[in-house]
């Protein structure tokens, strides 16, 4: 189970980006994963959120991906209704955008820093005064949240259904109760309606606003009172009094403003705050209402690509398979009509090997697919033509790696640490995408130690791509008939980005060293300057 985004804010002012990756051993993706697939650009490209909460929802599910079927399935059956159902999808806009209205004044009541009756706020988190404007907008927006969704239709899918229920049982909770008010002020702390029900000890009823008639009433008639009951010359009254009387007035509102709002403040305000923002109740909600703008933002990416996006199918296999048909790529390929499709089939192969020079589209060609298993498994649509993909147990990425001085391994050591790590963390269920093997060493050792781990990997059974340009290694492979070798094209020296059959045997490093002014002649021009 996720931990709900508003308990990732403990400490701090709401942000979107408060999930982290888990660990190799117990995360579809771990940290390295996860910056190697660039899963912040897939977060940007996909975000169409209009909540903090939603856009934090989001970037949750890509940092912690799914591994559940069922889950994923039933995040697929609740976009199909909202894509069929012009009525409903309606009403769920309508409902997150009041909702987007009134979180910025939630999160103030929540987070917010109270800067008391004298304090002139300078910053967007600062609250002035009492409190009384941001406590009645704050629990306005869940208020209506619930007021809304229980307009509205009601769902046929399951995981909507879900979603609803969660913001609906919220009108159940004594948080909500708090909320609707009143709010009595008792011995034994803050309670609602409900809870007072039967109680005969004496309490005080908070009204979120300063002006309070009843007690300015009660003021009045002890005045009253005194003055009838015991009229001396000190309280005797009268109607030709009262102007004089009036004059009192701005000293006893100079003293009733700070003894009656900040008890309001510190005795009702910031209690009811600090209990929202632990209530599991709140949080739930505040999730659901995030879970509503995900769905939503799937929707509009799609709409926005600017391609064919489809809902992969998603199957049960004992080993982790995918077929892709005229995929793009999910962050580079939106609204370019341009770019290159490819196709991908790893359902009895499990190791691909794709070589080409530099420049070709061999690691672009990597995310993408990558991605686009990180994208089915959070149930978005991704950018293809069609799609079947089981789920992955783990997506595993290795890059080329700088060393570091604590390791002492060098960069060949570094490398092989990870390699190692993902080794032991996959299963027949993973997809693994290595980005050369072996590097800082010799090419005798390079072949060996490549050698082994591929056929570690392919003996465990997983899908594994590698990129390379050792085309030795790659033959050896393809002799064994234990992988398929893919390349990226070119056409006159340039690369189409189109992924054929076939090993690359040339690198085209003059061609990218002339791109880059760095060839041999470009050298010697510089040289010829200095002279």
């Amino acid at each position: 189970m996720y931990e709900p985004i508003l308990h990732t804010w403990t400490g701090q002012w709401p942000t979107v980006k408060s999930t982290q990756p888990l660990s190799l051993e117990t995360g579809v993706i771990d940290q390295a994963a996860f910056n190697a697939i660039e899963v912040d650009k897939v977060f940007e490209s996909v975000n169409h959120a209009r909540t903090v909460v939603g856009q934090a929802v989001l970037f949750r599910s890509l940092a912690q991906p799914s591994a559940d079927l069922e889950h994923i399935q039933a995040k697929q059956d609740a976009i199909l209704e909202l894509q069929s159902n012009a009525e409903l999808r309606e009403q769920v806009e309508r409902i997150v955008n009041n909702a987007a209205a009134d979180e910025r004044s939630l999160q103030l009541l929540l987070f917010g820093e109270f800067l008391g009756s004298m304090g002139t706020a300078r910053e967007d988190h600062q609250i002035e005064g009492f409190g009384y404007s941001q406590f009645n907008r704050g629990i306005r927006c869940l208020l209506q949240l619930v007021d809304n969704v229980q307009a509205a239709l009601q769902p046929k899918s399951t995981y909507l259904q879900s979603v609803f229920g969660k913001i609906t049982a919220f009108s159940e909770s004594q948080d909500y109760s708090l909320m609707q008010g009143p709010v009595y002020v008792t011995e034994q702390g803050l309670k609602s309606k409900e809870e007072r029900k039967g109680a005969f000890s004496p309490a005080i009823i908070f009204k979120p606003r300063l002006i309070k008639p009843l007690l300015i009433a009660l003021v009045v008639a002890c005045f009253w009172a005194v003055g009838h009951f015991f009229p001396t010359a000190i309280f005797r009254i009268s109607a030709e009094a009262i102007p004089t009387l009036s004059i009192f007035f701005v000293p006893l509102l100079l003293v009733y403003i700070p003894i009656v709002g900040g008890f309001d403040r510190d005795s009702v305000i910031i209690p009811l705050r600090d209990r929202f923002r632990k209530s599991q109740a709140v949080a739930e909600t505040l999730d659901a209402l995030g879970q509503l703008d995900e769905l939503l933002s799937f929707l509009k990416y799609a709409e926005a690509f600017g391609s064919t996006t489809v809902l992969p199918e998603m199957v049960s296999a004992g080993k982790h398979q995918l077929n892709l048909h005229g995929v793009k790529n999910p962050v580079m390929g939106k609204a370019n009509p341009e770019y290159v499709a490819n196709s991908l089939e790893m359902e009895h192969e499990r190791l691909v090997l794709i070589t080409g020079p530099n420049s070709g589209g061999k690691t672009a060609f990597c995310k993408t697919v990558t991605q686009v298993q990180l994208l089915a498994q959070i149930g978005c649509f991704i950018p293809a033509e069609a799609a079947v993909l089981s789920v992955a147990d783990k997506i595993l990425y290795q890059v080329p790696e700088i060393s570091h001085m604590e390791d002492g391994e060098g960069r060949f050591g570094t490398e092989l640490k990870r390699t190692k790590d993902i080794f032991l963390a996959s299963s027949a269920n993973s997809l693994v995408v290595l980005d050369e093997l072996s590097e800082g060493t010799t090419f005798e050792e390079k072949m060996e130690s490549s050698t082994n781990v591929l056929s570690g990997f392919y003996r465990k059974g997983n899908n594994t791509i590698l990129i390379t340009h050792n085309h030795q290694l790659v033959d050896h492979f393809v002799a064994q008939k234990m992988g398929t070798a893919l390349q990226v094209e070119f056409d006159q020296d340039h690369p189409t980005y189109r992924l054929v059959n076939g090993i690359s045997r040339v690198s085209h490093a003059d061609r990218v060293a002339k791109k880059i002014g760095f060839s041999k002649q470009d050298i010697d021009n510089y040289l010829a300057q200095e002279q």
